[in-house]
C-alpha cells in the first residue's frame, strides 16, 4: 500500500514544476517516483517471480526499440554535423530511463490489473484534493513560492497551463473509468465528483487540447457503452430489436452532438470552446503548422533516423520577439536564446520523428495500438476512452515525457481485473 501511495503522489506532483527547488532538475514528484522505483526493484529482486507478463513484455520491447532509435538518431545527428543544446539533450536522456522504469514496474506483477486500479483510485482521490488546494491558492490562499496564474490562464502548481491541463484530462477520464466499474453507488459518486473537479480546473487552464479531448470523450464513451450493451444482450434480443434500441437511445445523443454543426452560428460555438473566444486560434495555428513543417524537414534531413534526444527546431521569430518584450509570470523557464535549436514541434509523433526517426514513431504507434485493442477487446469503455483522450491531447502537444501519460498507457495494457477481486475502494456498507 505504501508503494501505491508513493506512485500516486509521484504521478500527481510530477506536473507540479513550481514545487521544485529553484534551479533543481527534480522535485517532490520525481523524488517520490524514484523512491517507488527503488522499492519495486527491491521487491522484484526478492521475489524473483514468474516469467514476464504480456504487458511487461510489450513495454520492454517498446523501450528497447525506442532506446535503439534514439541511439541511432544521435549517431545520425553526429554524422550530419547537427548542433543541439547539450543541457536539453541530457534532460531527455535522463527522463526516458525513469519513464521506462515507471511504466515497466507498473505492470511487472501478474496481478498488476488490480494494483493499477487501486493506484487509479488513489490518483483520483489525491488528485481531487490537490486540485482543490490549487484552486484555494488561486483564491488568495496561495502556497508559498507558487504563482497559480499564467496571465489569465490557471496553472496551479505547474510551470505552464498545459501541464495542468494534461493532468486534469487524465484524472477526469480515469475517474470516468472508475465510475463505470465502481462496485458501489458511493464509489461511483466519489469518481464522478473527482471528474467534475478535474473538468472544472481543466477548463480554467484555457487549454484547447483539454477542451477537444473532453468534447470527444463523451461520444466515444457512449458509443463504446452502446456496443458493450448490445453485445451483452445480443443472445437475448433479435438483431432487429437491438438495432431499434440503439436508434432509440443513440439518436437523441447524436442529435444533441450535431446541433452545433447544423447551426448557422457553428463558428461561434467553436470560438466559444477555444480560449480567449478564439482570438488566438489563427496565430497559434500558424505557429504550430510552421513547427510541424520544420519537424518533417528535420526528420527527412536526418535520413528518417532522427537526431537524438532533445528539441531540434529553431524557435519561431514571432516567439523570440514576444519573449523579448513581454513581462512573463514567475516560474517560466525558457531555454536560453543561444542560436542553438531548442524548440519542439508540439506534436508527439513529429517530435519523436526528429529524435528517433521512423523507428521511434512506429514503436509508439504500435504500443498505443496494442493498448487500444487490449482495452477494446476487454470491453473497457472507460479505459478505451482514456487512451483516446490522451491520443487527442498528443496531437498538438509533446506529452511522452510526462509520467502520468505512461500511467494511462500502463493501465490500458492490463484492463482486466480477476473476477471476485476485492474492490479497491470501501463500499460504504
Amino acid at each position: 500500500m505504501v508503494s501505491d501511495v508513493l506512485l500516486a503522489i509521484g504521478l500527481l506532483l510530477s506536473t507540479a514544476s513550481q514545487l521544485r527547488p529553484t534551479g533543481a532538475p527534480v522535485g517532490p514528484g520525481e523524488l517520490c517516483l524514484m523512491a517507488w522505483v527503488v522499492l519495486m526493484l527491491g521487491k522484484e529482486l526478492n521475489r524473483l517471480g514468474p516469467p514476464l507478463t504480456p504487458a511487461l513484455s510489450r513495454l520492454l520491447l517498446f523501450w528497447l526499440v525506442f532506446g535503439a532509435a534514439l541511439s541511432i538518431g544521435t549517431l545520425a545527428g553526429y554524422v550530419i554535423g547537427d548542433v543541439h543544446d547539450p543541457d536539453l539533450f541530457r534532460h531527455d536522456a535522463m527522463a526516458y530511463p525513469l519513464l521506462a522504469l515507471v511504466s515497466c514496474l507498473s505492470v511487472v506483477e501478474p496481478g498488476a490489473a488490480l494494483r493499477m486500479r487501486r493506484v487509479a483510485w488513489l490518483l483520483v482521490g489525491f488528485g481531487t484534493v490537490s486540485l482543490v488546494l490549487q484552486l484555494a491558492g488561486a483564491s488568495g490562499l496561495a502556497l508559498a513560492h507558487t504563482d497559480p496564474w499564467y496571465w489569465d490562464r490557471f496553472r496551479g502548481w505547474s510551470a505552464n497551463p498545459l501541464q495542468l491541463a494534461l493532468l486534469c484530462a487524465v484524472l477526469a477520464l480515469t475517474a470516468l473509468h472508475l465510475a463505470d466499474v465502481a462496485a458501489s453507488a458511493g464509489g461511483r459518486l466519489v469518481a464522478i465528483a473527482g471528474a467534475i473537479v478535474a473538468i472544472h480546473v481543466g477548463r480554467l487552464t484555457k487549454s484547447d487540447s483539454f477542451t477537444l479531448a473532453m468534447v470527444a470523450a463523451g461520444p466515444i464513451f457512449i458509443a463504446l457503452k452502446l456496443r458493450q450493451w448490445v453485445r451483452t444482450f445480443e443472445s437475448r434480443l433479435p438483431l432487429r430489436s437491438a438495432l431499434a434500441l440503439i436508434i432509440v437511445f443513440g439518436a437523441p445523443l447524436m442529435l444533441i452532438s450535431a446541433l452545433p454543426l447544423g447551426s448557422s452560428d457553428a463558428t461561434d460555438v467553436v470560438r466559444k470552446l477555444a480560449k480567449d473566444d478564439g482570438r488566438q486560434v489563427s496565430d497559434e495555428a500558424d505557429l504550430r503548422f510552421g513547427a510541424w513543417r520544420q519537424a518533417i524537414d528535420r526528420g527527412i534531413q536526418s535520413g528518417f533516423f532522427g537526431l537524438g534526444p532533445g528539441p531540434h527546431l529553431d524557435i519561431p521569430p514571432l516567439l523570440v520577439a514576444a519573449r523579448a518584450t513581454e513581462i512573463e509570470p514567475e516560474y517560466v523557464d525558457h531555454p536560453p536564446a543561444n542560436g542553438v535549436p531548442d524548440f519542439e514541434a508540439h506534436n508527439t509523433l513529429l517530435d519523436l520523428f526528429t529524435q528517433g526517426g521512423l523507428i521511434a514513431v512506429a514503436g509508439l504507434v504500435a504500443l498505443t495500438a496494442t493498448a487500444f485493442f487490449s482495452t477494446y477487446g476487454a470491453g473497457s469503455a472507460g479505459l478505451t476512452t482514456l487512451l483516446c483522450g490522451v491520443a487527442i491531447f498528443a496531437i498538438p502537444n509533446l506529452i511522452i515525457r510526462h509520467p502520468i501519460v505512461w500511467f494511462a498507457i500502463a493501465i490500458c495494457l492490463v484492463p482486466k481485473v480477476a473476477p471476485g477481486s476485492a474492490p479497491a475502494i470501501p463500499t460504504g456498507r
